[in-house]
């Protein structure tokens, strides 16, 4: 482990000098974790660790006290995380050694991403890597001087060792560690002002999709080397470049990569829903925890690509991953919890990683009895299937049809067969200790979620996703939402108290501007608005023309950054320039399109050298580059042509719809008595009016 670190910061806040005489206000010491609602707070609750929660209580003890702050960042189902609670945090040890010297702050990162961010970006410039847990010390003002992710006791107990006489001897060197990583930091996340033109008609989307293709993984999917993670918003524009450009071989790929997603062990193969990566080449093991945010954007992914391809496997994914949802993260409210635990207890009571999903041979034989030779080769119960200590996670390698060759079965056999075998085995495994559960409710993964199931209506029709997504939107407006445009982050128990974040305003607005689209219902284009008005009130930098992460209502955390590179979820910004295009185009406002414009070449320099974190970006900048169209339909059967127009793939796309007359800007002089009208418009111009869909359809995508 390394022991010298790098660090940043400004100036020490006056008083924290250990040298002074000051009189230190008196604390009680005890841990405080017990009074909180995240579920990850509450799994260290009962630590011999003085842990106190993050806030200005705290945050302000450290600076009058003059300590050292330890702060530990984590999840609820992260693993190693409780790995170094076990190991550590409940060690009296261990706890001495930080209750001594140190404020010991636990921050859940999920419902803190701003606290999280400054952190791992402090640990990566430190390390060059970072992960969860999270283990930093900082200056009592909060500045960073040492951090790195998991660590072995005796090497936790020395290193704060370590710090602390060091902190006590020699603050100087630990202030100046501070000063030059607070530099480090806020120069990690810096966005220009771009005043050059850019081309996006004939930006090189090509090009860079085929240099980025050579880290493309053409055997199994996904990208080269291990572990794999699934990123949905790189597939997502993917999809979309290789239907516009009529691109078979990428599209080969993408349905390749999805393919085997669905097949591999990440994937439940029982109990529908995807683990958070797979730790090898082929998707065989994963991380075992299911997290909503992945769920929830796999499940437009794969809506998505049905409407594309109209592949069954896709539909069977979007069903059972619902269905999980459903059954294990769904609240009486209509809102969703966050995640399910890797660990869970095994048959010796003891926590392992995994134990809920996996079997045994003999196992998986007594239950199925004379179906086991077919599941057996289905789900590769063999050395392809095998993990660890006879236990096998079940992954496929042939599809239904080639299986119902094998055997000799006819389609309808065969999965009646593997209905059978998923509601007996799931049986059996709902009687094991099933992992812990997250339930804590954040408003950007709910909004990624209603977006999932209204991609999931759009492509299969289904009622029952309507109805969820309608459900889990009116939670939303009615829960986080408050008259003015602002959002609540976070919600458990009936309570909300942290205030939004950039990635609340951006998931929440692009989610209920697909609702719109399902329902033509224009309270969500107009929540919405509202909320896009107050991002630009209280999120916007003028200057940069950029989005930051934190709303100026919020102290900063070292320094306020913005948040633009697409990860496993879309950079926030990326979303919000995406909203911006829309809602142009919803409300004629031109300043709208005029920022996701600028915010979009302030990128466009990144984009070309890393794409993959920038697929997002990509996205929009194909609304630029390539014809975008609104579809307005206006009269009494306008429900029944949307509904027709969204099973297909329409990326390009924004539609709008009216049964009767409407003076909103799309709508105005359209109405004509009798009459049901598709309306295709670009660039301010529409064609004459068509009854026909399918005609309409050809006008947007000439492929079709």
């Amino acid at each position: 482990m390394r022991l010298v670190f790098a660090i940043l910061a400004l100036q020490i806040l006056l008083g924290c000098n250990s040298s002074t005489n000051k009189p230190l206000k008196k604390y009680s010491y005890t841990n405080e974790l017990i009074n909180e609602s995240s579920p990850y707070l509450l799994q260290h609750a009962h630590n011999p660790v003085n842990w106190k929660a993050w806030n200005e209580t705290t945050l302000q003890q450290a600076k009058e006290e003059r300590k050292l702050m330890i702060v530990s960042i984590g999840y609820a189902a992260c693993h190693w995380c409780h790995v170094m609670e076990n190991e550590s945090f409940e060690d009296s040890t261990v706890a001495a050694a930080m209750n001594n010297n140190f404020i010991s702050v636990k921050v859940d990162r999920e419902e803190r991403p701003d606290v999280d961010q400054t952190y791992i970006n402090a640990v990566q410039l430190m390390t060059g890597s970072a992960g969860w847990p999270l283990n930093v010390v900082t200056l009592p003002d909060g500045r960073p001087v040492w951090g790195g992710t998991y660590f072995r006791k005796n090497d936790w107990i020395n290193a704060l060792e370590h710090i602390q006489e060091l902190y006590r001897k020699e603050p100087e060197k630990l202030i100046a560690y501070a000063n030059r990583l607070e530099q480090g930091i806020k120069s990690m996340d810096l966005i220009h002002l771009n005043q050059n033109a850019v081309d996006f008609k004939n930006f090189p989307t090509q090009k860079i999709v085929a240099n980025w293709s050579q880290q493309f993984d053409e055997e199994n999917g996904g990208f080269n080397g291990a572990p794999k993670f699934m990123i949905p918003n790189n597939l997502e524009f993917l999809l979309r470049q290789a239907v516009t450009e009529d691109d078979k071989k990428l599209l080969d790929y993408v349905t390749l990569t999805l393919d085997k997603m669905a097949y591999g062990g990440l994937y439940d193969q029982i109990g529908g829903g995807f683990s958070r990566y797979s730790t090898d080449e082929k998707w065989h093991v994963p991380h075992f925890e299911k997290m909503l945010y992945d769920n929830a954007q796999l499940v437009s992914l794969y809506s998505n690509a049905f409407a594309a391809t109209k592949t069954p496997l896709y539909a069977e994914i979007v069903k059972e991953t619902l269905a999980f949802i459903k059954t294990e993260l769904t609240n009486n409210e209509g809102g969703f919890y966050s995640s399910l635990d890797a660990d869970s207890k095994d048959e010796k009571g003891n926590l392992k990683e995994g134990a809920f999903y996996i079997f045994t041979s003999e196992e998986l034989q007594e239950l199925l009895k004379d179906d086991f030779k077919i599941f057996k080769e289905y789900y590769n119960v063999n050395s392809y299937g095998k993990w660890e200590n006879n236990h096998y996670v079940l992954i496929r390698k042939k599809s239904d049809p080639e299986i119902e060759t094998e055997f000799g079965l006819t389609s309808d056999a065969f999965q009646q067969k593997k209905k059978s075998w998923k509601e007996i085995i799931l049986d059996y495994r709902n009687k094991r200790p099933k992992p812990r559960l997250d339930d804590k409710t954040l408003t950007s993964w709910n909004a990624l979620m209603l977006k999932g199931y209204i991609d999931a209506y759009k492509a299969f029709g289904n009622q029952e996703y309507f109805d969820a997504a309608l459900k889990n939107a009116e939670f939303i407006s009615q829960k986080q939402l408050e008259d003015n445009g602002a959002l609540f982050h976070n919600y458990k128990d009936g309570k909300s108290s942290i205030n939004g974040f950039l990635e609340d305003y951006a998931f929440t607005i692009e989610a209920f501007i697909a609702l719109y689209q399902i329902t033509l219902d224009e309270k969500w284009l107009d929540f919405s608005k509202k909320m896009a008005d107050y991002t630009i009130a209280n999120f916007f930098d003028m200057k940069k023309n950029m989005f930051y992460f934190t709303s100026k209502e919020d102290p900063a955390i070292v320094s306020r950054n913005f948040e633009y590179r697409d990860n496993v979820i879309p950079a926030s910004n990326s979303v919000m320039a995406k909203n911006l295009f829309k809602l142009s185009k919803y409300f004629e406002v031109s300043n709208f399109e005029e920022i996701a414009h600028q915010m979009l070449k302030n990128v466009s320099g990144e984009i070309t050298q890393y794409p993959s974190g920038f697929s997002n970006w990509l996205d929009l900048l194909l609304n630029f580059k390539n014809d975008f169209y609104e579809v307005v339909i206006v009269g009494e059967n306008t429900s029944a042509i949307i509904k027709e127009l969204n099973t297909h793939y329409l990326p390009n796309t924004i539609i709008a719809g009216s049964t009767a007359e409407n003076e909103g800007p799309l709508f105005k002089n359209r109405f004509v008595p009798g009459e049901t009208l598709i309306y295709v418009c670009k660039n301010n111009t529409c064609n004459l009016p068509v009854k026909n869909t399918q005609i309409a359809i050809k006008s947007l995508n000439k492929k079709e």
